[in-house]
């Protein structure tokens, strides 16, 4: 499936540098994607800039560091100038405090902070990740507000992947954040509501354009559905994903896509977190078995989140392991464009061929007993026990 060239690089361990930002019109959208840090970093706070009449932000973590403080600033210019500015995090991934959201509140910007008191969501973490200006342009992705999101690879800085979107998708957007922001003060009734809107809140258009939505639902949320349905008709996928560990299921339909030889993998191999990297570590023997290619990413950490599966592209905040596929609050923008899935799989190579390849030898050579406990316990914190206890907590499962 991977020609030579790629191969080769792989191989050689090829330098690597972040890709330029392209941009691609599928399904009447306008995308932009911006792999590098400072370029993601120039469009968010253009983005910022431009806004005339509203802006709305969602982020997982947002930091008081350098970056924090300059998008505080860029947002309190843009309250001034009469913007209505409203921002959203969540209480695990940010903390801020009075006196650094002080010029925001003064200048008229509204604040909330989902899970903000101790309750049955607590553990369910607002994973999203999204800038909308003036309901007409978008930013959404993996990123997040800190100042290592936005660093070079040479700094160890994350390698993410940030996604500006204009067209009638947007909408989709606008809808999603106002329920969010109905949601995030609310008490129990509120969750209740989350859970509904996670299994039946569908925006789409045709059947090429589609907003998927993640989190805690007691059946399968519109994001799990979608992607497994497409896996387990789905005869090629090329995977780039910083964390991957899902349930058996679907891990049985990537290894049937496998065995035709169709299966391009590559993982972190670098990441603040090493039971996330132990719990991807204990699937490569099945992976390996049914023949998927599967590279680790050593350039610098990877958090970027990326699926093309036959001419389906899965865009946005979820990662593919037990969290993102059933508990966190994510959104998934699907396109259904053969082009489009031709050019993000080139992407994705450029990224195998900067990357180790894992072969049978090679991991055979690392599954030492010491390492295999270490990556089954990566599993069982990562998937079993995280996963039980945040069901337990938030569905009564």
């Amino acid at each position: 499936m991977t020609d030579a060239p790629v191969q080769d690089a792989a191989r050689e361990g090829a330098a690597y540098s972040d890709p330029e930002p392209f941009s691609y019109a599928a399904q009447g959208q306008t995308l932009g994607f911006y792999p590098g840090g400072a370029d993601r970093r120039a469009a968010l706070f253009e983005l910022v800039a431009s806004a005339q009449q509203t802006l709305k932000l969602c982020f997982y973590i947002f930091l008081e560091d350098g970056v924090g403080t300059e998008l505080r600033d860029a947002l309190v210019a843009a309250a001034r100038r009469g913007v209505e500015v409203t921002l959203v995090v969540d209480s695990f991934g940010a903390d801020l405090s009075e006196a650094f959201l002080e010029p925001f509140r003064t200048a008229g910007g509204k604040y909330q902070c989902f899970g903000a008191r101790w309750s049955q969501r607590y553990l369910i973490r607002n994973h999203q990740k999204m800038v909308i200006a003036d309901d007409a342009r978008a930013m959404f992705g993996g990123f997040n507000i800190q100042d290592d999101y936005f660093a070079p690879p040479e700094e160890n800085g994350w390698n993410d992947l940030g996604i500006t979107l204009e067209g009638s998708a947007v909408a989709g957007l606008v809808e999603w954040f106002d329920r969010l922001v109905d949601w995030t003060d609310g008490d129990a009734a509120s969750f209740k509501r989350i859970r509904r809107a996670v299994r039946h809140w569908d925006w789409a258009q045709g059947e090429g354009l589609r907003w998927l939505v993640g989190g805690p639902t007691r059946g399968l949320s519109g994001w799990a559905a979608c992607v497994g349905r497409d896996l387990d008709r789905g005869k090629r996928l090329d995977m780039f994903m910083a964390y991957f560990s899902p349930p058996k299921r679907l891990l049985r339909r990537i290894g049937r896509i496998a065995q035709a030889g169709e299966a391009r993998l590559v993982m972190a191999g670098k990441s603040d977190n090493n039971a996330t990297l132990g719990a991807t570590r204990s699937l490569y023997h099945y992976l390996l078995h049914k023949r998927a290619e599967i590279y680790e990413f050593t350039p610098c950490k990877l958090h970027t989140k990326l699926i093309v599966l036959d001419d389906a592209v899965y865009l946005g905040s979820a990662n593919f392991d037990m969290r993102s596929l059933f508990i966190n609050l994510e959104i998934m923008l699907r396109i259904e464009d053969a082009a489009l899935a031709e050019r993000m799989r080139e992407f994705i190579a450029t990224h195998a061929a900067a990357s180790e390849r894992i072969t049978p030898e090679l991991h055979q050579e690392r599954a030492t007993p010491w390492n295999r406990i270490r990556w089954n316990l990566g599993w069982l914190l990562v998937s079993v026990l995280d996963y039980t206890v945040s069901r337990k907590l938030n569905l009564g499962l």
